[in-house]
């Protein structure tokens, strides 16, 4: 992310924005109780039907539940299926 992304954030936090477009961040969207989307995310770091750990770019974002899986994905962005129970944030440092 470096200086060009904490600038972005700054700008945005600064102005009251949403951080929706900012480049290099991630966002986290719960659709309902059965779906989560993550857009901006750098893979899949954990996988089982109880949890799913999706890297981001400060981190990793914990989808758990029952039944999950990986419904959609593509470069920028991936769908999680099932029945969420919980999203959690594990920072980096």
């Amino acid at each position: 992310m470096g200086k060009e992304g904490g600038f972005w954030e700054s700008l945005a936090m600064g102005a009251d924005l949403p951080g929706e477009g900012i480049p290099g961040q991630c966002m986290v969207e719960l659709l309902g109780e059965h779906r989560v989307l993550i857009e901006g995310h750098r893979g899949v770091r954990e996988y089982s039907e109880e949890k799913i750990g999706v890297r981001v770019s400060f981190g990793t974002v914990c989808v758990s539940g029952c039944s999950l899986e990986l419904a959609h994905m593509t470069q920028n962005q991936l769908v999680i299926r099932g029945k969420i129970q919980g999203i959690t944030l594990h920072r980096r440092g």
